[in-house]
């Protein structure tokens, strides 16, 4: 599988990271320039609201909406941490990590939060969830920071490994390594990518983790709520942390200066992948250039067509997202029904699972596949779905069919949806859903003819119009062309354009500059 990352970076739009495999786009990822509350990030907040009906607070982090803290998501060594916050604090706490500090128990799982919270107490927060809807953040104070091949987790001496990692002998060689080098009183959580590292890469890792962790312990002694204490990297980087992997054969950037931090990133991360890094340079937009833009517009919408002539119809609401798998000019095929079901249900399938990441939609997803009567051709469905799924890297549960043929799919949701409108506004009425008048179209071109030939003195006109109105003005025997010749002194070159809308005209001087009206 050949894997392609291109970065484009517009003032307007911010940066905008498409993942291509084997030329096809199946992550789009955007990240504005004035987002403060990404993914990871840690804040100092303060409790505003303790909530017990909910088991929750609200909490100050400078959005414009509380955050939402639930009890299940403090973790259990908050206490430490509350513990930690109050000595920094004070000054009275000198060390980098935590060597010296005594962690408290763990709290309670069935517990109260209005037994550990308090109103206006000092928190640090992580942001779990970013701002979606109408809702402020979702935090964590179980706090984690993020590497290349492991999670540094403070307040704990847990080693844990990634369930991907299937052999016994390598876990056991990775939990050996890391137990080895990892600092007291701090967890760390072995990722997918540690399999086959060596000591050397992973003590590189968790010594750049806990010299973050130094940086944040430094920045909470003088910060102030609500304040950023601890930022996340840049989506690319994010990605490029998460992904990376030697299946990788170019990473295209049109910015230069993202340019730069990709190619120090990658340096730091995987120097060998270092020359695939690549500064986009024509005028054409990388976009374009690389066929993103047409499988953006190809793929977002309402109806997304599939190769073999079915179709989705992709629905979202409030509560839940609906797709609906229909055969289209499949059903005219000469195999029987119940087998050419299955190939429109597995060909449905290979794509949901691609719009689900491409669209990154989160929540309760429901799908309605084509009936089909035999058990073995369902249970054959939902085993390629959830093959079809491993490549997603949001957490997600996927139920077996229902008896009326559904399946349900739960996706991790901490961004808001990708959303790209694929509908343009019409050139002609401008969106209003009104024309100018056919009549008065002729009347309309003249008036401004007359402007410029006789108060702005243009030379060398030509008049851009639609084909069929280019023919109008062009036939008969007293063609509307010799008319204005004979009005004006001039000769009009009157030129079709296909792409023009009916009543679209534009007037160009000699330059074939377009002359403003």
């Amino acid at each position: 599988m050949v894997k392609e990352l291109i970065i484009d970076s517009t003032p307007d739009k911010g940066v905008t990271i498409a993942l291509l495999q084997d030329k096809q786009l199946v992550e789009l990822n955007k990240e504005q320039a004035n987002n403060n509350f990404s993914v990871g990030d840690i804040y100092l907040g303060r409790i505003k609201k303790i909530m017990p009906g909910l088991n929750a607070a609200f909490v100050d982090v400078g959005y414009e909406k509380d955050a939402f803290l639930h009890y299940l998501d403090l973790g259990p060594q908050v206490q430490s941490l509350l513990k930690l916050t109050r000595i920094v604090k004070n000054g009275s706490y000198q060390e980098k990590l935590l060597n010296s500090l005594k962690l408290e128990k763990d709290i309670d799982k069935a517990g109260k939060i209005s037994d550990i919270l308090s109103r206006n107490l000092l928190l640090p927060v992580q942001i779990a969830k970013e701002p979606i809807s109408t809702k402020g953040p979702r935090l964590s104070s179980d706090l984690s920071i993020a590497g290349r091949f492991v999670v540094l987790v403070p307040f704990s001496s847990t080693v844990s490994i990634s369930k991907r990692i299937k052999g016994s002998a390598e876990r056991t060689r990775l939990k050996k390594v890391v137990e080895g080098i990892k600092p007291a009183n701090f967890g760390v959580i072995i990722r997918t990518v540690s399999e086959g590292k060596g000591v050397e890469e992973l003590q590189k890792d968790l010594l750049d983790l806990i010299s973050k962790w130094e940086l944040f312990t430094k920045r909470l002694r003088t910060a102030e709520p609500p304040q950023k204490v601890l930022g996340e990297m840049d989506r690319a980087s994010t990605i490029l942390r998460d992904i990376l992997t030697d299946e990788f054969t170019h990473i295209y950037v049109n910015d230069p200066v993202i340019y730069e931090e990709t190619k120090s990133y990658v340096q730091e991360i995987s120097p060998d992948l270092e020359k695939i890094v690549k500064l986009y340079k024509h005028k054409e937009p990388i976009f374009d250039h690389f066929g993103v833009e047409k499988q953006i517009k190809a793929s977002f919408g309402k109806t997304v067509n599939l190769q073999g002539g079915a179709y989705l119809v992709i629905e979202h609401t409030e509560a839940l997202h609906v797709v609906d798998v229909n055969s289209g000019n499949r059903t005219a095929n000469k195999e029987n029904q119940e087998d050419n079901a299955l190939l429109v249900n597995k060909e449905a399938a290979r794509e949901i699972a691609r719009q689900l990441r491409l669209r990154d939609m989160g929540g309760i997803v429901v799908i309605d596949f084509i009936d089909m009567h035999k058990p073995t051709n369902r249970k054959e469905l939902f085993t390629y779905l959830r093959e079809c799924m491993q490549a997603d890297r949001a957490r997600h549960t996927i139920l077996p069919p229902s008896k009326f043929g559904l399946v349900q799919i739960t996706r991790q949701r901490v961004r808001p949806e990708m959303s790209v409108v694929t509908n343009e506004k019409c050139p002609t009425c401008n969106g209003t859903g009104e024309i100018r008048s056919s009549i008065v179209l002729m009347d309309d071109i003249e008036s401004n003819l007359s402007f410029i030939l006789q108060e702005q003195n243009d030379k060398g006109i030509t008049l851009c119009v639609h084909p069929y109105i280019e023919a109008y003005i062009k036939s008969g025997f007293v063609s509307k062309r010799i008319k204005w010749f004979m009005k004006f002194g001039r000769w009009i070159k009157v030129k079709a354009v296909s792409s023009y809308s009916l009543t679209e005209f534009h007037f160009f001087n000699a330059k074939d500059e377009e002359i403003k009206l």
